[in-house]
């Protein structure tokens, strides 16, 4: 893995220009937040079921913490999230707040940032009183706030509830008011998006493998007449397995680009902090821009690592099949291939951004298999291919495909490189991964 590398800060005229171009820009869009009312989390709560259990979670937005808790909670980058368990089952269960953030705010420190508040003692009983409290006896339900630390766009949320010799988890992508997520203007990323006509369900490995060597090498330009970064990225999963995965991982949404978001990006940029959501450029795949763009950021915007993803019409053994590109940001530079004049500049090795990922995910507990396929196209160091930015980079040629499933795994359960290695040799597949 790469080291940490040291604080880029953007040239003062570099930054001039930013700003002139992001203030001439004609496609930044104008508009305002509304405010959302005390209990509208409560009208989105996501629902799981296992056995006699059922878990119910929403994550609050900013307004809505502020209507409930009576302060700015959001300001302190504390999120409330709403739990309720009902128990019918046999055992009294435990809510572990650790799995929820394990840098979770207890209700007492979270009141405490705001003791220069009017009333302050009646603060910590409302806090006290809105806190989730355990156990969950049979035949009972439970419901209150674990106080989280601030996510925006979407939340993980992660609930294990233990008992005597039992144990039961759920994972939760829950969507959170507020936040301009780019996906939210294009192809929804929980929507199929395909005629079931034009859906092809791979069962065998080997036609799997050769649609994927089919694939395009690259992404292109809006109109299709320009290749750009390499397509070589596959996620084989969807909202119960490979998005809590990168999102328990740490990867975040992108902002639409509007006039908040180039704010945010003006002020990071003089401030050298970070920005986590930051807008990325549309590539395009399947005639459209990517329907969901994550990034895992460094100290400032500079840096991060992103990638982009097209829902495709392919299916491997049931679950949705994602194309995207992954890459690595280390640093920014002016550009005339840019409508704002700037753009980040990748890592030239865009396999360390692949191996990267993968050594990520593999910590996710959701990472079942993972395989290399080809298609992408070999590009030597010294004779590198441009992406539509200019930057160069050089590839082995392989696209990882990496398939998830729900069952937790450790590192000794998830199933390596079956199909080719990068010196092209095929080796033994595994039994398929039990749906």
């Amino acid at each position: 893995m790469p080291s940490i590398h040291s604080p880029l800060r953007m040239p003062r005229n570099m930054l001039a220009s930013a700003i002139i171009a992001f203030t001439l820009a004609g496609c930044v869009s104008v508009g305002t937040q509304t405010r959302t009312g005390s209990h509208d989390y409560k009208s989105r709560v996501a629902v799981h079921k296992d056995g006699g259990l059922q878990i119910s979670a929403s994550a609050l937005s900013s307004d809505e913490s502020l209507a409930v808790y009576g302060v700015p909670l959001a300001n302190k980058r504390i999120q409330p999230v709403w739990i309720e368990v009902e128990n019918h089952d046999d055992a009294t269960y435990w809510l572990m707040f650790p799995g929820l953030d394990p840098n979770f705010f207890p209700a007492s420190e979270a009141a405490d940032a705001f003791t220069s508040e009017p009333r302050s003692s009646e603060l910590e009983q409302r806090f006290q009183k809105l806190a989730f409290r355990n156990p969950t006896p049979p035949g009972t339900t439970s419901g209150g706030f674990v106080l989280t630390n601030l996510d925006e766009g979407v939340k993980m949320i992660q609930a294990d509830l233990v008992a005597h010799n039992q144990h039961k988890s759920f994972s939760f992508v829950t969507h959170v008011p507020g936040f301009r997520a780019d996906y939210s203007s294009r192809r929804s990323f929980i929507r199929q998006g395909y005629a079931e006509n034009e859906i092809r369900d791979y069962t065998h490995d080997s036609a799997f493998r050769a649609a994927l060597e089919s694939l395009p090498c690259c992404v292109t330009n809006k109109k299709g007449s320009r290749n750009g970064d390499p397509l070589n990225l596959v996620v084989v999963g969807g909202l119960n397995d490979a998005f809590p995965a990168l999102i328990r991982r740490g990867w975040r949404p992108t902002e639409k680009t509007w006039s908040g978001s180039v704010t945010r990006i003006m002020k990071s940029a003089l401030s050298g902090e970070r920005y986590p959501y930051a807008p990325v450029s549309p590539l395009y795949l399947y005639g459209r821009g990517q329907d969901l763009a994550l990034q895992k950021s460094r100290d400032n915007i500079h840096q991060r690592n992103h990638l982009r993803l097209w829902r495709s019409p392919m299916r491997y053994r049931g679950k949705p099949v994602w194309v995207g590109q992954i890459s690595r940001d280390i640093g920014s530079r002016l550009t005339i291939h840019s409508p704002y004049l700037t753009t980040h500049k990748i890592d030239p090795d865009v396999d360390e951004a692949r191996a990267a990922l993968i050594e990520d995910l593999a910590y996710s507990q959701n990472l079942a298999r993972i395989e290399l396929a080809k298609g992408v196209g070999h590009a030597d160091k010294v004779k590198p291919r441009r992406n539509l930015t200019t930057d160069p980079y050089y590839t082995d040629g392989y696209r990882a495909v990496l398939i998830f499933d729900a069952h937790p795994r450790s590192l000794a359960e998830i199933k390596f490189l079956s199909w080719e290695r990068s010196d092209g040799k095929l080796v033994e597949q595994p039994p398929p991964v039990k749906q």
